[in-house]
């Protein structure tokens, strides 16, 4: 009798024992997670108009249709600013128009008007055509379970683009603590409308009387701007490319008239379908640059700590919008 209810308490631990490993209940199956993929950031420390080209092509992402890029043309001087001689070749091997928005702040860019007179005068109209996607008018585009953006303000124009190539500099900036792609992709697709309510982090959808009563708490920022960076990517479903230049970076974003002379040396140029990944890649090489006399990085760390600009990563990879692991493949 023994025996047998020895034998029926064995059996009985065995099942109980199958139906904890199937729930998950065997502590070395329930700790194991699934290994996220790594993105592939393409890295050349060639800053030339060939290297931009050669590092669009290692993408191996043909853009088509109608295609726009995405730069910042500059406030004031625009002596930081991304050079037309620079981005030419590429942007006429893509037979692309250059693709801007008006600014949510009295500047250069301010109307239309006046942006395209420092388009012209900054020389980006001599290589190609330069489309003000706000200049007549503005479209709200959907932000799924937004946490601050019930929508994204951007410039009516984006609809006339298939593909969209991101190529943004990246620099300090007052506000956001950085400007790389994810930066150009939200505050730089928004109409004037739209950057106000990404500033406000939702809370406000026209410019007047913004930066008085309607600036957001700084994560509120940073997440509002991942939000709207979402959201043309979400538009344009995988036909986008983000290529980074890391040239005169000073702690001052371009929209700056008067920035901060670079205290960085140059360094190259990156690209990825990721754009998490891309602009994690460029803060990780800040961080890890030698400090020397001519190469002062401690500003600009300040600056991003001091504004939280790295929180900007780590909601855009919590919401999907890519991930923050990244292999560098070098290109030279």
């Amino acid at each position: 009798m023994k025996k047998v209810f020895a034998t029926l308490l064995f059996a009985a631990a065995g099942i109980l024992s199958f139906i904890s490993c199937s729930k998950g209940g065997n502590t070395e199956t329930s700790t194991e997670k699934e290994e996220v993929k790594e993105s592939v950031v393409y890295m050349t420390n060639e800053i030339t108009p060939e290297s931009l080209v050669k590092i669009y092509e290692a993408l191996g992402v043909t853009a088509e249709g109608r295609v726009g890029v995405k730069i910042s043309t500059g406030d004031g001087k625009g002596i930081h600013a991304l050079s037309p001689d620079l981005i030419a070749p590429l942007v006429n091997k893509l037979g692309a128009n250059i693709i801007e928005c008006n600014t949510a702040y009295a500047g250069t860019r301010h109307t239309s008007e006046l942006h395209h007179k420092t388009i012209t005068q900054h020389g980006y109209d001599k290589i190609a055509k330069v489309d003000i996607m706000d200049e007549e008018g503005e479209i709200k585009l959907p932000i799924a379970d937004g946490k601050h953006l019930k929508y994204d303000i951007v410039g009516s124009h984006i609809d006339n683009y298939d593909f969209i190539v991101n190529l943004a500099h990246f620099k300090g900036h007052q506000m956001a603590g950085f400007g790389g792609v994810l930066k150009n992709q939200s505050i730089g697709f928004g109409s004037t409308n739209g950057k106000a309510y990404i500033h406000s982090a939702g809370t406000w959808e026209k410019m007047e009387d913004l930066w008085e009563k309607h600036v957001a708490a700084q994560d509120d920022f940073t997440e509002s701007m991942a939000e709207a960076a979402k959201a043309i990517a979400d538009k344009f479903k995988g036909k986008i490319v983000y290529i980074a230049v890391m040239n005169n970076m000073s702690i001052d974003c371009d929209c700056n008239a008067n920035p901060a002379e670079p205290l960085i040396k140059d360094y190259g140029v990156l690209a990825s379908t990721d754009p998490v990944a891309l602009d994690k890649a460029c803060l990780d090489i800040i961080y890890n640059m030698e400090v020397t006399e001519d190469n002062n990085t401690k500003p600009l760390i300040e600056r991003i700590e001091q504004q939280k600009g790295a929180h900007i990563l780590d909601y855009a990879e919590e919401i999907g919008l890519g991930t923050q692991k990244y292999t560098i493949k070098k290109i030279d």
